[in-house]
């Protein structure tokens, strides 16, 4: 491994600022680029849905880095070694070391995934009438604390939702929001303040470690419990090196430490902060321990395999330790940046400073004549894929609820995110993705609106179908085809 307070920041000497993969390619999978006819039906059988589009029908699959990321030849080779003894596993027992060793915490329990770790601290912890301060939700979080009868609050700063900013951790909470309402509602409907590493759903920003120890003391004020949501915690902790002074020269496996230290409990999704399957919650609190212990027991399994594969387990474990190794996890930021950069020079909408997980892009600014209840966000992913074959995620109004009255509980920001899986993709396909953004930018006017013809009441983005509000993806295929002749 190497040094880990080493800058990862290479010169060129034509002056060119280029992201540089500090890994080799050994195993590769073939990709298939179709012509734009298959890519529209494709569109139009997955309801204008790309989380419905077969990877058959995909070039690059940009949805997510959750489960996608690229593993080391380290993980694969210790997913040989698994234990597959339902109590007692080895491989429990080398996950366990590693996460104490990353994270400091002395008490781990594996789960499926992330989302698995956010059902049983809301049903441990969260009562009906609880509120939860936050810096900003996922969806999922959202959902398992709502249906445990809490009331999410978001309480970041003014430079959260700027699309273009100069603010290094858009990701922060607004200390004087969370005294305001803490003296609201008073401490006993406060469960716990959840911080999200890498805010997933406003481009992947981060809170710094400053913003960290000032929720800290406000929480001891007030004897309420810190939650952790760590899933990104590897990116965050290589955003407080790049951009909090007091950080610039600590090692990421202590700036991870530091955070870790400063949370009662934490969770997370391996698919993201550890490139595996699974997830686990994880404290230096018996108290709380034991407060989820039995519910993993309940509903995912043996505490020594919480649903995961033990070969899961021992991918997940390596994994880990590759988490303090910034040369891992600068590759997805520096390349989401070089996109972001180019794009914004370009003179297209993209949240500025880039963020951890993708490159997003501002649909509204993009598309300002799809109306937002047109969900700008889903017909943008639509209409990308249609031109290049390349699938991201909406993360706006489809990715929102609806009120009791059946109207669209508009989002704050409607965006694309062409996700970075860690070690997946190459410059040259970045370089692919820019053309065609850029190509797409030039003949927006041409794209429409969504409207949905099935709609899931929970978490509707997942299964939701969609269709075009006119002939718009047919009037698109014919200008690509004008432009680009018999080319993919």
């Amino acid at each position: 491994m190497s040094n880990e307070t080493q800058s990862c920041t290479v010169k060129f000497a034509s002056g060119q600022n280029i992201p540089l993969e500090l890994h080799k390619v050994r195993v590769v999978q073939k990709l298939f680029l179709h012509p734009i006819e298959r890519r529209l039906k494709a569109m139009r059988d997955a309801g204008f849905n790309t989380f419905q589009l077969s990877t058959t029908d995909v070039f690059l699959d940009m949805l997510t880095d959750s489960g996608t990321n690229a593993m080391s030849d380290n993980q694969i080779s210790a997913m040989l070694r698994a234990d597959d003894a339902y109590a007692g596993s080895q491989s429990f027992a080398r996950m366990h070391a590693a996460v104490k060793e990353v994270f400091g915490t002395e008490y781990v329990l594996p789960v499926h995934q992330g989302r698995a770790a956010e059902n049983i601290i809301s049903q441990a912890f969260i009562k009906k009438g609880d509120v939860i301060p936050m810096n900003y939700h996922f969806t999922t979080t959202k959902a398992h604390m709502e249906i445990n009868g809490g009331r999410l609050f978001e309480i970041y700063t003014d430079e959260a939702l700027k699309i273009k900013s100069d603010c290094p951790f858009k990701g922060n909470i607004d200390t004087n929001k969370l005294r305001a309402l803490i003296k609201e509602y008073s401490p006993a409907r406060i469960p716990f303040i959840r911080l999200e590493a890498s805010t997933n759903l406003i481009g992947g920003q981060p809170f710094s470690i400053e913003n960290m120890r000032e929720v800290r003391r406000i929480a001891d004020e007030h004897g309420i419990m810190v939650v952790l949501d760590a899933s990104l915690i590897g990116e965050n902790a290589y955003f407080v090196k790049q951009r909090e002074a007091e950080f610039k020269n600590t090692s990421i496996k202590d700036i991870l430490l530091v955070m870790c230290g400063l949370s009662d409990l934490i969770y997370f999704s391996s698919r993201k902060v550890s490139s595996t399957r699974g997830g686990a919650i994880c404290t230096n609190r018996k108290d709380l321990y034991l407060k989820v212990r039995d519910l993993v027991v309940l509903f995912e399994g043996f505490v020594t395999y919480g649903g995961m594969s033990v070969r899961e387990i021992e991918a997940l474990a390596v994994g880990m330790y590759e988490t303090t190794d910034e040369t891992v996890i600068s590759q997805s930021p520096s390349f989401i940046a070089h996109l972001a950069t180019k794009l914004d020079q370009r003179g297209i909408p993209v949240i500025l400073p880039p963020g951890a997980l993708g490159c997003h892009i501002d649909c509204m600014g993009f598309l300002p004549h799809v109306p937002q209840a047109q969900y700008p966000a889903g017909a943008l992913a639509a209409a990308l894929f249609i031109v290049s074959g390349v699938r991201g995620m909406e993360r706006g109004t489809i990715s929102s609820v609806r009120d009791d009255k059946g109207n669209d509980v508009l989002a704050d920001v409607e965006l694309l995110r062409l996700a970075f899986p860690r070690r997946v993709f190459t410059l040259s396909q970045t370089e692919y993705v820019l053309d065609r953004v850029t190509w797409l930018h030039q003949n927006r006017s041409l794209v429409g609106g969504l409207k949905f013809v099935d709609e899931p009441a929970v978490l509707r983005f997942f299964m939701g179908r969609l269709d075009a509000v006119s002939d718009w993806p047919e009037k698109l295929m014919a200008k690509f085809r004008a432009d680009f002749g018999d080319s993919l």
